[in-house]
């Protein structure tokens, strides 16, 4: 009976209360980060934005989460009742279990497994699930021609994705995300002789690399300027018209969630995770969690400003962006960093 409390009860327990603490601490960013999302928006348009619920309306998100709950629910007559409530689930549920393998800081993971980039991978790629779901069962032809846009956008930009990441691979050697954190401490600034800095991490010698990243998250979340899921102009809100209350609360949240991963995975890929920019004493005292909060807080200014003054592109020109343009590219760059890294001897 011991054994089984000592090895399975109570690093189970563990886990369970890690898992609660990391999802509390995302919620109550993910619900400021939608501030933040909405203030920069209106900065750039010269508006002040939401500024009345607390200071500086710091509690307007918080406000809009209690009148979504407490709104009553409205189930299209037609809609399939068991899908279309469930569809939100889904969402939510793998937007947020991604996150279990996402290092915050040294040794701050809750699964801290060798495949952590393939487990990332699969998840978000079941994501679109979530997203057909709630297009079907609305019974409707907007949230259904939305639905079939993601389905649609969503794979063909993971394939550059994939490619994207496994230059990265190659260059590290390892599929575990705190490894790919460590492989950053050396790079192209430590190679002429320059202390370890933030020339050493992958945004420098695969630069190409985290262009097609950044904007190819850009797409895989549906964010501006390839919003067109959601396209206000031709769908309305797109798979999210016949939702209100609670489930399109869920539908939300689970979208910036996934932008959020898309943010971390920025910084743990390109932007050296938790490592400081300077391997100096004073910014060696910073705790690592604070260097990784403001390296994934940029990534998303950069989302936000895009989103800000980016006029939406045509379905076409989406598609073609991907297929066309950042598919040959990143084939062509996995294929680069292969013959370089083997000519060289890096790896």
């Amino acid at each position: 009976m011991d054994s089984f409390f000592s090895i399975y009860l109570w690093p189970g327990l563990i886990m369970v209360a890690q898992s609660l603490l990391l999802l509390v601490c995302l919620l109550v960013f993910i619900a400021y980060i939608l501030l933040a999302d909405r203030k920069i928006w209106a900065a750039v348009q010269l508006r002040r934005g939401p500024n009345v619920v607390g200071p500086f309306g710091l509690f307007q998100s918080f406000a809009d989460l209690l009148k979504f709950v407490f709104k009553e629910p409205i189930i299209p007559a037609g809609a399939n009742k068991g899908v279309f409530l469930l569809a939100p689930l889904v969402s939510v549920t793998l937007a947020l279990a991604t996150w279990a393998v996402i290092p915050l800081n040294d040794n701050w993971v809750i699964a801290n497994i060798n495949v952590g980039i393939l487990y990332v991978f699969a998840i978000s790629s079941l994501e679109v699930y979530g997203i057909i779901m709630s297009g079907w069962a609305s019974n409707s032809k907007y949230p259904f021609l939305g639905a079939l846009r993601s389905a649609a956008q969503m794979v063909s930009y993971e394939v550059s994705i994939g490619f994207v990441i496994v230059t990265v691979l190659l260059c590290v050697g390892s599929l575990n995300l705190s490894d790919i954190v460590y492989a950053q401490k050396d790079g192209l600034g430590t190679m002429v002789g320059l202390p370890n800095s933030f020339l050493d991490w992958h945004w420098l010698s695969l630069f190409p690399m985290f262009v097609i990243f950044f904007i190819s998250g850009l797409a895989e979340t549906n964010r501006p300027p390839f919003d067109l899921p959601e396209a206000e102009s031709e769908l309305v809100a797109g798979y999210m018209v016949e939702y209100s209350s609670a489930p399109y609360m869920m539908l939300m949240l689970g979208e910036y969630a996934a932008i959020l991963l898309i943010c971390s995975l920025t910084t743990i890929l390109f932007l050296g995770g938790w490592l400081p920019p300077l391997d100096i004493a004073v910014l060696n005292w910073v705790p690592g969690i604070i260097w990784f909060v403001l390296k994934g807080s940029f990534v998303f200014f950069l989302f936000a400003m895009v989103k800000a003054f980016v006029p939406r592109y045509r379905y076409d020109q989406l598609m073609r962006l991907g297929w066309k343009v950042f598919l040959p590219l990143s084939l062509a760059m996995v294929i680069i960093t292969a013959f370089v890294l083997k000519l060289t001897g890096w790896a």
